[in-house]
C-alpha cells in the first residue's frame, strides 16, 4: 500500500501527540516493510523523527507560496497533493485531517486521542477550545474510520460527536521502544548524578497542570506523613507556583522538579522509582502508565475513565480529589515490598498487550477494512 500521513507533529512535538505520531510511523515502517508511507510535513528542519530511508519519504511544500502559508498547505492543499502522489489512503495522526480529503476518492483514517476539551471545557481558554473543537469535529464526520486510541475516547466520540460505534477502532498505544530496555548500572549513576536526585523515590512524569494534579499528590503524601522523596518531571505551567508554594509554606523537603529531560535519560528514572503515582483528572490513554509498568515499576493512577484500561488489574486506583487516599495508598506501596513485587510482576505482564508489534498489527487490520 501507498499511504500518506499527516507528520506534522513527528517532526515539531516533543509531548504526546509527536511521540504518538513518531511511534506509529517507526513500527509501521518497522513490521510492515512493504509499504511505501509519504510522510506530510511544512518542514523538516527539527531533527525529532528520523525516517526509514528504506521505505519513507518526507513530502513538504513546493511552491514557494505554500511554503510562505504552511498552514493553507497542510490544511487545504494537501487532498491535491495527496492525489497527485496516487496515494491508497490518507491517516490523520492527530485528530485531524485536511479539508476537502473526503471529495477525493482516498479513504481516510484519523486518530482520535480524547475529547478532554468538550468533557472538561475549563481546562482550556475559549478559543482553543473552539479550534479543537471544530477539527475534531470535522475529521470524526468525515473521516471513514476512526482510530480511538481507549474505549473511553470511543465512548466520548459517541456521546459528544454522535458517531456510530460501527465507524470506531479502538487501538491502544504503545510506547518509545527504549523503554523496554533495562538501563544498566552505569546510565542509573549517571541519571542520579547528572539530576542530583536520591536513588529511590516516587515519580511522576507528566505536564505540571491542573488537570494532572500533581498539588494533591504532595497535600496527600503530607497527610499520609509519608517522609519519601518525590521526583517530579514534566513542562512547567502557571500551575506550578501554586505547588512551589505549598511545598514553602508546609517545610517540605526531598522534592525534586526536573524540566525538559530527554527521551534516553526516562527509562533510568522510571526504572529506579519505588513506585508511579498518577492522579490525573482525565486522559485519553495515559501514556506514562504505559512507561512505567514497562518499566517495571508499580503504578498508583485514578479511578475510572481510561486508566484501568492503560493500568490493568494490578495497579492501585485512587479518587484523583481525595489526597489523603492518594497519600495512603502511597504509603502502602513504599512500605510494602511483596505488594510493589506482585504489583511489578502483573504490570509488566499487562504492558505486552502494548507491544509494537501488536499494534502496528492492529493498525493495519484498520486500514485493510479501506483498502
Amino acid at each position: 500500500m501507498r499511504l500518506g500521513y499527516d507528520a506534522k507533529r513527528a517532526f515539531f512535538n516533543r509531548s504526546g501527540l509527536g511521540n504518538y505520531s513518531r511511534d506509529v510511523l517507526s513500527m509501521l515502517a518497522e513490521y510492515f516493510p512493504m509499504n511505501e508511507y509519504y510522510l506530510y510535513t511544512p518542514l523538516s528542519h527539527r531533527p525529532l523523527y528520523t525516517i526509514n530511508p528504506n521505505n519513507q519519504k518526507i513530502i513538504m511544500p513546493q511552491k514557494r507560496l505554500h511554503r510562505w502559508l504552511s498552514f493553507y498547505w497542510r490544511s487545504y492543499y494537501l487532498h491535491r497533493q495527496a492525489e497527485h502522489d496516487k496515494i491508497e489512503l490518507f491517516h490523520g495522526l492527530s485528530n485531524e485531517i485536511p479539508f476537502k480529503m473526503h471529495q477525493t476518492n482516498i479513504p481516510t483514517v484519523v486518530t482520535i486521542h480524547d475529547l478532554i476539551f468538550m468533557r472538561y471545557p475549563h481546562f482550556y481558554n475559549p478559543i482553543d477550545r473552539l479550534i479543537y473543537k471544530e477539527k475534531c469535529f470535522y475529521a470524526a464526520t468525515h473521516a471513514n474510520r476512526i482510530i480511538a486510541v481507549s474505549q473511553q475516547t470511543a465512548n466520548d466520540l459517541q456521546e459528544f460527536f454522535k458517531i456510530p460505534s460501527h465507524k470506531i477502532d479502538v487501538v491502544y498505544q504503545s510506547c518509545n521502544p527504549i523503554f523496554w530496555e533495562n538501563a544498566d548500572r552505569l546510565k542509573k549513576n549517571e541519571v542520579l548524578a547528572k539530576y542530583l536526585i536520591p536513588e529511590k523515590y516516587i515519580l511522576f512524569v507528566g505536564t505540571i497542570e491542573e488537570r494532572k494534579n500533581v498539588l494533591n499528590i504532595l497535600i496527600g503524601m503530607r497527610k499520609a506523613q509519608v517522609n519519601y522523596p518525590i521526583v517530579i518531571i514534566g513542562k512547567p505551567t502557571k500551575y506550578l507556583a501554586g505547588i512551589k508554594s505549598y511545598i514553602e509554606r508546609h517545610e517540605m523537603r526531598d522534592v525534586f522538579f526536573l524540566h525538559n529531560v530527554p527521551n534516553e535519560d526516562l527509562p533510568a528514572i522510571y526504572q529506579m522509582a519505588t513506585v508511579f503515582v498518577y492522579p490525573s483528572i482525565f486522559e485519553g490513554f495515559g501514556i506514562p502508565i504505559l512507561e512505567a509498568l514497562v518499566s517495571k515499576t508499580p503504578v498508583i493512577t485514578s479511578k475510572g475513565g481510561c486508566f484501568s484500561e492503560a493500568g490493568g488489574k494490578s495497579t492501585i486506583y485512587i479518587d484523583p480529589q481525595n489526597p489523603k487516599e492518594i497519600g495512603l495508598a502511597i504509603k502502602e506501596v513504599v512500605n510494602n515490598s511483596f505488594l510493589r513485587e506482585n504489583m511489578i510482576f502483573d504490570g509488566f505482564a499487562h504492558a505486552q498487550e502494548f507491544r509494537r508489534e501488536k499494534v502496528a498489527q492492529n493498525l493495519i487490520r484498520v486500514y485493510e477494512k479501506l483498502v
